[in-house]
C-alpha cells in the first residue's frame, strides 16, 4: 500500500556538494544519532522562516565552522526513512572562509567519485551519489 505523502509530513533538509581539486566533502554522522556512523553531505533541517540557502549556510557554520557560498541546486530527492520522510535539496557550494572542523561529525573526508563505493552512505544519498558518478567527467 503506497500512501501519498503530504507536504506537512515532509522534513525539508538541505546539504552541500563541496568540491576541491576533483574531490568532494563527505561527513560521518555521530554514533549516537539516527543513521549513526553513516556518511552524508554536510547540512541539516530547514528551520521555519529560513530559505533553503540560509539553512545551509547556518548548518555549515554550526557543523563545520565555515562560511559557504551557495550555488545552484545539484539535485533534489524525497526519501522515506522508518522515522521520517525527507525532501533533500543538494546545492553546489564552495567554502568562502574557514577550514572545516569536526564540531558535530565523527569524521570528515574528501573523496573522488570513484571512491564512493568504499563508504556506507545514508540511503537518501544513493540517487545523488549515482548522479555524481555519472557526471564525474563533466563537473
Amino acid at each position: 500500500m503506497n500512501k501519498t505523502i503530504s507536504k506537512r509530513d515532509l522534513t525539508e533538509v538541505v546539504a552541500a556538494l563541496i568540491w576541491d581539486n576533483g574531490k568532494f566533502m563527505i561527513c560521518q554522522r555521530p554514533a549516537h544519532k539516527a543513521r549513526g556512523l553513516l556518511w552524508e553531505f554536510v547540512g541539516g533541517k530547514v528551520e521555519p522562516g529560513e530559505s533553503r540557502e540560509q539553512a545551509l549556510i547556518r548548518e555549515c557554520r554550526e557543523e563545520l565552522d565555515v562560511t559557504l557560498d551557495v550555488g545552484e541546486v545539484f539535485m533534489e530527492v524525497i526519501h522515506e526513512y522508518p522515522d521520517l520522510t525527507v525532501h533533500l535539496t543538494l546545492f553546489h557550494a564552495a567554502i568562502a572562509s574557514g577550514v572545516p572542523q569536526k564540531l558535530e561529525h565523527n569524521d570528515i573526508r574528501w573523496i573522488t567519485p570513484a571512491e564512493i563505493p568504499q563508504y556506507d552512505f545514508c540511503p537518501a544519498d544513493t540517487e545523488i551519489l549515482r548522479r555524481i558518478q555519472e557526471t564525474a567527467g563533466t563537473l
